[in-house]
């Protein structure tokens, strides 16, 4: 049995352990330890999730769990997950889950879960509760008293509409986005109630896609994950843009005018330029991952900006933010977090910005993203059945050697198993996309010759 947490919560193949009705339960019932049930108000979680099939499952398994530890609670249907850490934290929730796999396929799915204060768990709270979780059996308590069953209930619409209020009220006026076109891809996924409405109600004029979800086409072929359609598609409405968001509505991955994806390295970039030059970047610092493009250290330090890296994950980099007394931090597959507004990762707060950027400087997006040049990167992944430690393979930790010698200053070389799936990814950065990756496919040949 390997490590039930990974990068982002816990994650596999729905109706295969972990992700069974039998562990949500129990994860449901670790969630109750250290609630406080005295005071006046009885303690209550809130459980959120996106469109896949198997959500129903295991929010409900879970809020049993939850309900049979005492603990009330609320079950806010689909919601982004930057929704309910929004929730939790100003409805002073004891926890807030959403059951959601983020960008995977369908048949998978996950439990991410948010402190009282919005935030994702430190990693002290997830092994608590994987040491519960984990237990051969669960332990006896005949001998103890059991408590009174919690109540479960559904999220109030008032209540659930909190997140969208705060949304529109960082808009800011009327419709503050007037005269913008923009096509807004939902990835079948969390958003897509609520992204195309807030737009449009912003005054942008707003095309929507992928807003049908059956329950299995969740990010196929479409989102974050697959900008292609979108692009194509704001090519043929003559857009200033498109906005494509993952499953849980956490990432932004943007399309310019031209139909070019960038990648949130890029929006990284133009977010911290404009927010230095209105004297919002606090302690003039911009914190993102190892995954990071070269390209960004180069255009912060060209701008004076101090650059923070961390291990994959926006919880790392929130983490980091709090630390440094930074605001501005994210990754480049999309999670881009304002601290000064919310505790997480966030793509429609991310768009919101952008769109807010577009309109004071009258530029086009094509404009705003040249400022920062993106070296080659070629990322590949590699399915494997374990995960030792990749210096304790020999012909592995050689072959970076050597291509890591090669490249110099010229490049970078990153080889890390995935915290969310059975893939080893290997990312090489070089002065071409085909040195690049001719040397990515050669770590890429050892990896699967050692790891077959």
């Amino acid at each position: 049995m390997g490590k039930l947490f990974g990068t982002d919560g816990i994650r596999g193949k729905a109706n295969h352990y972990p992700m069974t009705p039998e562990m949500a339960l129990r994860v449901g019932r670790a969630l109750s330890m250290g609630i406080n049930r005295r005071g006046e108000t009885p303690p209550f979680i809130i459980i959120g999730k996106d469109t896949r099939i198997s959500g129903d499952m295991l929010a409900m398994s879970l809020a049993a769990g939850a309900a049979a530890s005492g603990v009330d609670v609320y079950l806010a249907d689909v919601m982004p997950t930057p929704g309910v850490a929004y929730l939790t934290r100003t409805m002073k929730a004891a926890r807030g889950v959403v059951i959601s796999a983020s960008h995977n396929p369908y048949e998978d799915n996950g439990i991410k879960i948010f402190n009282s204060d919005g935030y994702k768990l430190s990693d002290e709270e997830e092994v608590a509760i994987e040491a519960f979780v984990t237990e051969a059996s669960p332990p006896d308590k005949s001998g103890e008293s059991v408590p009174e069953p919690g109540v479960i209930r559904y999220l109030p619409e008032e209540a659930a509409s909190g997140y969208f209020r705060f949304l529109r009220g960082i808009c800011g006026e009327t419709a503050p986005f007037a005269g913008l076109q923009v096509v807004v891809d939902c990835s079948h996924g969390a958003t897509c109630r609520i992204a195309p409405a807030l737009f449009r109600d912003a005054g942008a004029e707003t095309d929507p896609m992928s807003i049908v979800p059956d329950g299995r086409n969740i990010n196929d072929g479409c989102g974050s994950e697959h900008p292609e359609n979108l692009a194509r598609k704001v090519i043929e409405k003559k857009a200033d843009l498109g906005l494509a968001f993952d499953g849980d509505g956490d990432r932004l991955i943007a399309v310019d005018e031209t139909g070019r994806v960038l990648s949130g390295d890029q929006l990284i970039a133009i977010f911290a330029e404009f927010m230095k030059q209105e004297g919002r970047l606090a302690n003039n610092t911009v914190v993102t991952t190892v995954m990071s493009n070269v390209g960004l250290h180069s255009f912060l330090a060209e701008r004076g900006i101090r650059h923070v890296m961390t291990d994959v994950g926006d919880r790392h980099v929130v983490k980091e933010l709090i630390h440094r007394g930074a605001i501005l931090g994210g990754e480049d597959s999309g999670h881009m977090v304002f601290r000064d507004l919310h505790t997480t990762g966030d793509g429609i707060l991310s768009a919101i910005h952008l769109l807010k950027i577009m309109k004071k400087s009258w530029q086009p997006l094509s404009t705003l993203s040249s400022a920062m040049r993106v070296y080659p990167q070629v990322l590949k992944n590699v399915r494997v059945k374990r995960k030792p430690p990749l210096e304790s393979l020999p012909e592995v930790a050689e072959c970076i050697r050597q291509v890591e010698g090669e490249l110099g200053e010229k490049g970078r070389v990153l080889v890390r198993y995935s915290g969310t799936q059975s893939l080893c990814r290997v990312m090489v950065e070089g002065p071409t996309v085909e040195e690049s990756d001719a040397f990515c496919e050669k770590i890429v040949s050892v990896i699967k010759k050692s790891l077959a």
